[in-house]
């Protein structure tokens, strides 16, 4: 198993060029684990994995099992705001990313880890929730709803602060997370955000009432996933720099 990962921070990046990228970094994995199944006379070459990072400009995706009407506008009024719209090949209904959003694309090879999809969401939920915590944020789970909610635990005022979709094929994964950090939360008043029309949405700086620094929050995400999917990360040690933990 192959436990080393490959990180990279793509920085901001539109979401047709990220979606292209995780195809190909998915296929190729699929192609190696295929060529390792067909040829079992020769030593199994080791399948690869990623760990991406990235920012998009505003946009809307739909997820294979959501509902067309819960993106609220139309083509014109899309223009307007400055937005995208791409129904895609993830779980999940819709959602919107943009700028102030941390979003994480984990391109693994969960052979190389564990084959449990449920612990592979569980596991992406808990590093977010750890990630919330080192900022004195009570995050959670809500049984039933995929994600990382605040006031999840009287559920009095439920607020999402992260949304996942992945796709899976032969234990390979794509697509991943959004973090609201210090997002425009406007922009999910054109969507039914999730599909869930009865629960409101937040982000770090809302929760703060302050804006804080993306990359305190990067870094410490990297960290937790490591720890918690013992990930081996070589650029790891270079992304140490103690003053970014200092301050938000």
């Amino acid at each position: 198993m192959n436990k080393q990962v490959i990180y990279q921070s793509l920085g901001q990046l539109d979401y047709k060029q990220a979606w292209d990228y995780q195809e190909k970094l998915f296929g190729d994995i699929i192609a190696l684990k295929t060529r390792n199944r067909n040829h079992p006379e020769t030593p199994p070459l080791p399948t690869p994995n990623y760990l991406l990072f990235c920012r998009h400009p505003h946009v809307y995706t739909l997820g294979k099992s959501g509902k067309p009407e819960h993106l609220l506008l139309g083509a014109e009024e899309l223009s307007r705001i400055g937005a995208t719209f791409y129904p895609i090949n993830r779980g999940g209904d819709i959602t919107y990313h943009g700028p102030g959003q941390l979003v994480g694309y984990p391109v693994l090879d969960l052979d190389n880890f564990f084959t449990d999809i449920h612990k592979y969401m569980r596991l992406l939920e808990e590093a977010v929730i750890l990630t919330l915590a080192d900022f004195g944020l009570d995050a959670g789970r809500i049984p039933g709803l995929t994600g990382v909610w605040l006031g999840h635990r009287d559920q009095v005022n439920p607020r999402k602060i992260c949304a996942m979709g992945v796709k899976t094929s032969r234990w390979v994964t794509m697509h991943g997370f959004a973090l609201n950090v210090n997002t425009d939360l406007s922009y999910f008043s054109y969507i039914v955000p999730c599909g869930i029309p009865d629960k409101a949405v937040t982000s770090v700086a809302a929760e703060l009432g302050q804006e804080v620094n993306m990359e305190v929050v990067e870094n410490k995400m990297i960290r937790h996933l490591a720890g918690l999917f013992g990930m081996e990360i070589p650029e790891l040690n270079s992304l140490e720099n103690p003053s970014l933990f200092l301050s938000i």
